[in-house]
C-alpha cells in the first residue's frame, strides 16, 4: 500500500480537486494532475495506484475533517435543535467555502463505479452516525416527533441537505449558499419536530 501522507501528498489531493472540478473526473488525466501539484506525473502512483484511489481519497481527506469538525463542535451544543442547525450550517458552510470541491462531491463523486462507491461508504457512515445521533437525542428527549423511524429522519435530513447543495453547484453558485441555512432548518424542524405527526398522519 503506497504511504500516504505528506506536503506531497496533500499537494496531490489539493490539485486532483482542482484538475476535477474544472475538467471533470473522466478528462482529469494523471499528468494534468501532477502538472497541477508541481510533481512528476510518475509521483502520483507513489501515493495512489490508480485514479480511482485519489478520487476517494479526495473524499475521505476533505469530508473526514468536515466530520471531525462537526463531532467537536456538536459536543459544545446540548439543544437537539441546536445542533440540527449546526448540522444543517456546518455542512453548507463547509462547500460554500470551497466551491472546487463542492464541484468534485456534488457532481463527480455521483459515479457508478463499485469502487468509488465502496470507498466513500465508510466515511459516509460516519457522517449518518451524526446524524442518527441527534436525531436519536431529540427523540430521547422530546423535542423531536418519537414515531418517526430513526433511519427515515436521518435520510430526509441528509437528501435535504446532499440535494440543496448539489442545486446551488448547478447553478454556478449564483447565491449565497449559506442563506439556505434557516429556511432548510425550518422545513426540517417543521416535518421532524414535536407533534409533526399525529396518529401517524400528518397534522
Amino acid at each position: 500500500m503506497p504511504v500516504r501522507r505528506g506536503e506531497k501528498y496533500d499537494n496531490i489531493i489539493d490539485a486532483a480537486i482542482a484538475v476535477i472540478a474544472r475538467h471533470g473526473y473522466h478528462r482529469a488525466q494523471v499528468s494534468k494532475i501532477a502538472e497541477e501539484a508541481g510533481v512528476a506525473a510518475g509521483t502520483i502512483y507513489l501515493y495512489f495506484e490508480k485514479k480511482q484511489d485519489l478520487l476517494v481519497s479526495v473524499f475521505q481527506e476533505r469530508f473526514g475533517q468536515i466530520i471531525e469538525k462537526s463531532k467537536r463542535d456538536l459536543e459544545a451544543l446540548d439543544d437537539p435543535r441546536q445542533k440540527l442547525r449546526y448540522l444543517i450550517y456546518s455542512h453548507y458552510a463547509a462547500l460554500a467555502g470551497d466551491p472546487e470541491f463542492a464541484t468534485v462531491t456534488q457532481i463527480e463523486l455521483r459515479q457508478s463505479d463499485p469502487v468509488i462507491r465502496s470507498g466513500i461508504s465508510a466515511i459516509m457512515r460516519s457522517y449518518f452516525e451524526i446524524i442518527d445521533t441527534v436525531v436519536t437525542l431529540g427523540q430521547n428527549t422530546g423535542h423531536f416527533e418519537p414515531s418517526l423511524d430513526r433511519r427515515l429522519v436521518r435520510n430526509m435530513i441528509f437528501g435535504t441537505l446532499d440535494q440543496t447543495a448539489t442545486a446551488w453547484v448547478l447553478s454556478g453558485g449564483k447565491y449565497n449558499l449559506l442563506s439556505q441555512v434557516e429556511p432548510t432548518y425550518r422545513l426540517l424542524i417543521g416535518g421532524i419536530g414535536r407533534g409533526a405527526t399525529k396518529g401517524g398522519e400528518p397534522v
